[in-house]
């Protein structure tokens, strides 16, 4: 009696094991999201020049970043970039909840209440998110977009700008309406 009630117990085990293992790619895919990143950094400050000269500062609370199965860096609670001159005047700013950098592919994208500032010309774009493209040099949405310059505000369906900002170009505009305050 007791061999037979290890038997069944040893069957039963066995059974368990092999009903537990799954190769549902749900199951694999969830994994993969829970899984740690390679690396990981809070409160970041980031310089990148060349020859000396300051081009671009990063801020961001926390950047995670993944090596498998193609290099991405995430910018889960929000990233804040600027843009200098060769004077290392600030020329434009760029602002966003969340990103993710696509490093193989040279591609950032960012959303959620995207604002880009360009300090040349007074503009402030209002986003829900864009496209870099650093190989391509171009920065561009085509979802709404909000510009307000002093007084105007202006409406368009997309935006698309050199990665400088400094040809910024509102697609399929409707309207610029002024206002006095």
């Amino acid at each position: 009696m007791r061999q037979r009630l290890n038997g069944l117990l040893l069957a039963f085990s066995f059974y368990l094991l092999v009903s537990s293992c799954s190769n549902d790619m749900k199951d694999i895919q969830r994994f993969e999201q829970t899984r740690p990143p390679d690396q990981e950094i809070t409160d970041a400050h980031i310089w990148r020049s060349e020859y000396g000269r300051l081009q671009l500062e990063l801020d961001a609370p926390r950047i995670v970043q993944y090596r498998n199965p193609d290099t991405r860096t995430h910018y889960p609670k929000g990233v804040e970039l600027r843009f200098y001159d060769s004077q290392r005047q600030l020329k434009t700013r760029i602002s966003a909840r969340k990103a993710t950098s696509f490093d193989d592919k040279n591609i950032l994208t960012a959303s959620d209440s995207v604002v880009v500032i360009d300090y040349s010309n007074g503009d402030t774009v209002y986003l829900q998110d864009i496209i870099w493209k650093s190989d391509e040099d171009i920065i561009y949405s085509n979802h709404p977009v909000r510009a307000v310059n002093g007084n105007r505000v202006t409406y368009g369906d997309g935006f698309v700008s050199d990665e400088k900002m400094t040809n910024l170009r509102i697609t399929r505009q409707r309207g610029t309406i002024e206002f006095e305050e």
